[in-house]
C-alpha cells in the first residue's frame, strides 16, 4: 500500500491504473465477444451461458439477482435461450414448486467450443507480442486485478 491509502484519496498514478486497466479490460471484452461468434446470442444471454456453465444449474431468480437484472427480465433471457436449445429447466429436487435452469448438452458444447476459441486466440496473439519476461508480467498483474476483483 501506498501513503494515499492513508488519506482515503487515490493518487494520480492509482487514477491512471484504474482508467488504464478499464479502457484495456473493455477492449478485450469487446474483441473476445466477436471472436465468440455468438452473432445470435445478446451479451447478457452470453453471461447467463457462462454462469450456468461455471455454477451449475440455478433458479431463474438466482440468475436475475446475480446478473442484477429484473426477474422479468431473466425470464425472457432464460425463454430465448431454451428456444435455442442452449437451456432447459426442470424441478427442485428441494422444492417442487421451483424451476432449476441448466445448460443442455448443446449448451455446454456451446460454451465450451467458444470459451477455447476465444482462450486459443489470445494465447496465440500475447505469444507473438509479448516475451516471456512480458508473460509472466502479464500473469503478475492479473493475480492483483483478480484480487482487486474479490475485494
Amino acid at each position: 500500500m501506498n501513503e494515499d491509502s492513508a488519506s482515503g484519496e487515490a493518487s494520480e498514478l492509482a487514477v491512471r491504473a484504474a482508467g488504464d486497466s478499464w479502457a484495456v479490460v473493455g477492449r478485450l471484452v469487446r474483441r473476445l465477444r466477436e471472436l465468440a461468434g455468438d452473432g445470435d446470442l445478446t451479451p447478457s444471454q452470453t453471461s447467463v451461458l457462462m454462469r450456468l456453465a461455471k455454477g451449475g444449474p440455478a433458479t431463474a431468480s438466482d440468475l436475475a439477482g446475480a446478473e442484477r437484472v429484473r426477474p422479468q427480465s431473466m425470464a425472457k433471457t432464460v425463454a430465448v435461450l431454451e428456444e435455442a436449445g442452449l437451456a432447459g429447466r426442470s424441478p427442485d429436487p428441494d422444492d417442487g414448486r421451483r424451476q432449476l435452469v441448466s445448460l443442455t448438452d448443446a449448451g455446454r458444447e456451446r460454451f465450451q467450443g467458444d470459451r477455447r476459441s476465444r482462450q486459443e486466440w489470445l494465447a496465440r496473439t500475447l505469444q507473438e507480442r509479448c516475451s516471456d519476461e512480458e508473460l509472466r508480467k502479464v500473469v503478475e498483474v492479473m493475480a492483483l486485478l483478480d484480487d482487486v476483483a474479490q475485494s
